[in-house]
């Protein structure tokens, strides 16, 4: 196993004290020290130079008397030198130029009494005693104000504390206040630059501060202030409360409505991470990203735990790569479970007759969106891998209309670059949970560019699953560049709590179900519901037999004796054993093959009808042949709709709910019409909601054609 290094910090005030390896004997020593090194000077330093330069100047009057005047002028020169170098605009600043120019004046001037009088002597020894007590209890009062005190005390100067990490990281026209930890891993402080400075500046140093504090890349965030562009906020993680892992927040009682918060883990801080997407002024669409092995299932199966306990909530989800797998346990609370291509397809283009319904609905209960007043269920449409599901245009349409009817779309994949989902698409998923990343440019196809620039990348791919940063659904702004992590489900506890809130779950509403026709109807997973307590399955809706109609296809043939079927896959000689004799068989089986050796089996490329289509019409027969054709009565026009419709209601009860126009000439030639009514009749089913057309020529069948209008 590999060991990784920890970083172990205590946080006080402006400063941060690494804890070292000397133990806790090393990090007291440390501690005092600021503190007994002012008394030190002023009990030691003082008597030694007084001594030395009265020893060396003091017998003599000429000589201590200039001793003196170079000392006094050499304090005059050296405290204003403090004086100039302490500079600072603010409070603090100013106090502690004051009493650093005080200090070097107070003890130059010492220095020069004692060099002519010499230091133990009245009143020399007793200015040394008392000012130098005062001098060091005036430091002690401001190193206990600076760790312990206000916090304007915290500023850039301090040379333990975070204004000497920006000085040291270059940043010297950076001031670094208000340094506060929170006691939870964390500190934060206020920034300011100085003229000539930028907080992008300072954002572009997250690496470095990271670097020197020995905390990983995202554990320094620092993000801009809205309203003034010369300040900031800096964000240090120098503990990491999550790595034991978050257990899984259970829903505080079942039956909730939609737009109760949904608890789905921790922030880095231990904060109760949660999301409120229904609740929220506009309903936020969520684009989930991450590598494999990233946490993207385990906050898909928080999620839908959630939900599923709740009323007036339905949920579709659609998992081509492994649906059972990752929501097996928990289906029971899945109105419709799709792990097949064909089905996800027919959901998504029965979505947009959903979403007008959904908006009618709604017009007429005197909503402009959708709120729990509302007849109509909430609905997530959660879609793994969209790009292996629809096309670009259908998902944006979607995106874009389904967000004031109340359907939260998710999609979740692993990179959400222009190949795998448009920037249409992407511009609509206004909300964002993004996972480990290999590459830290990869969050920018995710999260918002104020949050990546503020050093919020999760780029550790997945060896910190579940860690992710946040965006929208009822998220705070200031919440987005915080660490969270999701909660560690288990699958019998999920389970139990999905079979507990049957009960309370709604059926999906008619208005919705109705709007996706068929497609919904004859779906072949159900979930399970208050109308159906105890039922762990739905099984599929029955196939019905079609109603009595005029088939499309001519009618087959009598079944008459001694004459096989041509469309038989057996030979003549099992029909024609027990009626005819072996001379008659024989001379029956001549005639056979001579007649069909007459028919082509294929039309012949150079004859006359192969160009035919079925816009042409019939040629006339040749005036030599002698043979005349008798044309068939023409079909009515009800007669020619009954057997279009007859043909699409079959295909409906079979479950056929895909065509193409194609499929439909047979029938078209059964009602003796051609390829303009054909188009004009689908045109004409399509207005009226039966069929639904796509941009790639295939219709859908929503409803029965023989259904009252």
């Amino acid at each position: 196993m590999s060991r990784r290094k920890s970083v172990n910090t205590q946080s006080t005030g402006a400063e941060i004290v690494p804890v070292g390896k000397g133990g806790v004997a090393g990090y007291l020593v440390g501690r005092v020290l600021p503190y007994v090194s002012p008394w030190a000077g002023a009990a030691v330093l003082p008597p030694l130079a007084g001594l030395a330069t009265n020893t060396m100047w003091g017998d003599a009057p000429l000589s201590a008397g200039l001793a003196s005047a170079a000392l006094a002028v050499g304090g005059t020169a050296l405290s204003a030198v403090t004086w100039k170098s302490a500079g600072s605009d603010s409070k603090v600043g100013r106090f502690r130029r004051a009493q650093a120019t005080a200090s070097v004046a107070a003890g130059m001037g010492w220095l020069t009494c004692a060099t002519a009088a010499g230091p133990f002597v009245h009143p020399v020894l007793d200015f040394w005693l008392l000012g130098g007590g005062l001098v060091a209890a005036s430091w002690n009062v401001r190193q206990l104000m600076r760790n312990g005190g206000p916090a304007e005390a915290a500023e850039s100067g301090d040379k333990n504390g975070l204004g000497a990490l920006a000085q040291a990281i270059g940043l010297e026209k950076v001031r670094v206040k208000d340094a506060k930890g929170s006691g939870k891993g964390t500190v934060s402080a206020q920034l300011a630059v100085e003229p000539g400075g930028t907080i992008e500046a300072v954002q572009a140093t997250t690496g470095k501060v990271a670097a020197a504090l020995q905390v990983p890349p995202s554990g320094v965030i620092v993000t801009a202030d809205a309203e003034d562009a010369s300040q900031g906020t800096v964000s240090l993680r120098v503990a990491d409360l999550l790595k034991d892992g978050v257990p899984f927040a259970m829903p505080r009682e079942l039956g909730l409505l939609p737009t109760a918060e949904i608890p789905l883990g921790l922030y880095a801080d231990g904060e109760v991470w949660a999301i409120n997407p229904f609740a929220a002024a506009i309903l936020q669409h969520v684009l989930v990203m991450g590598v494999t092995g990233a946490g993207k299932s385990e906050l898909l199966r928080s999620l839908v735990a959630h939900l599923a306990t709740r009323r007036k909530m339905s949920i579709f989800l659609v998992d081509l790569a492994k649906g059972r797998q990752t929501v097996g346990h928990i289906a029971d609370g899945i109105d419709w479970l799709i792990q097949d291509a064909k089905t996800a397809k027919r959901m998504l283009r029965a979505l947009p007759a959903a979403i007008k319904a959904r908006g009618d609905q709604l017009a007429e209960e005197g909503l402009d969106q959708w709120t729990p007043d509302s007849s109509l269920n909430a609905l997530l449409v959660w879609i793994e891998e969209a790009a292996d599901v629809a096309d670009f245009d259908e998902l944006e349409e979607i995106a874009r209309k389904a967000r004031s009817v109340g359907i939260w779309l998710g999609i979740s994949l692993q990179r959400a670059t222009w190949t795998n989902v448009s920037t249409d698409v992407r511009a609509n998923l206004q909300a964002t949970m993004c996972f480990g990343v290999n590459e830290a440019g990869d969050a920018g196809f995710c999260l918002p560019d104020r949050v990546t620039d503020a050093g919020a990348v999760p780029a550790w791919g997945s060896d910190r699953p579940g860690y992710a940063f946040a965006t929208g659904m009822g998220i705070p702004d200031a919440r987005w560049t915080t660490e969270v992590r999701s909660g560690l489900t288990e699958r019998d506890v999920l389970a139990g709590l999905v079979a507990a809130a049957a009960p309370y779950r709604d059926p999906l509403d008619t208005t919705t179900a109705a709007a996706l026709g068929q497609a919904y109807e004859q779906r072949a997973h159900r979930g399970t519901n208050r109308t159906t307590p105890g039922v762990q399955s739905a099984a599929p809706a029955p196939m019905t037999a079609a109603p009595a109609t005029r088939s499309a296809t001519p009618p087959a043939a009598a079944a008459v004796p001694g004459v096989q079927d041509p469309h038989s896959d057996d030979g003549m000689d099992d029909a024609m054993d027990d009626t005819f004799s072996e001379a008659e068989q024989v001379e029956l089986q001549d005639t056979y093959d001579e007649v069909m050796g007459a028919i082509p089996g294929d039309p012949e490329p150079d004859a006359d009808y192969a160009h035919l289509v079925l816009e042409d019409d019939v040629p006339d027969a040749d005036p030599d042949s002698g043979i005349e054709f008798a044309a068939p009565a023409r079909p009515s026009t009800e007669e020619a709709r009954e057997i279009l419709y007859g043909e699409i209601d079959g295909w409906m009860h079979s479950q056929r709910l895909e065509f193409e126009p194609a499929d439909l000439i047979p029938a078209t030639l059964a009602a003796g019409r051609k390829r303009p009514w054909l188009q004009g009749e689908l045109k004409k089913l399509t207005e009226l909601g039966v069929l639904r057309h796509d941009a790639h020529g295939v219709y859908t069948i929503v409803e029965s054609p023989f259904v009252p209008a």
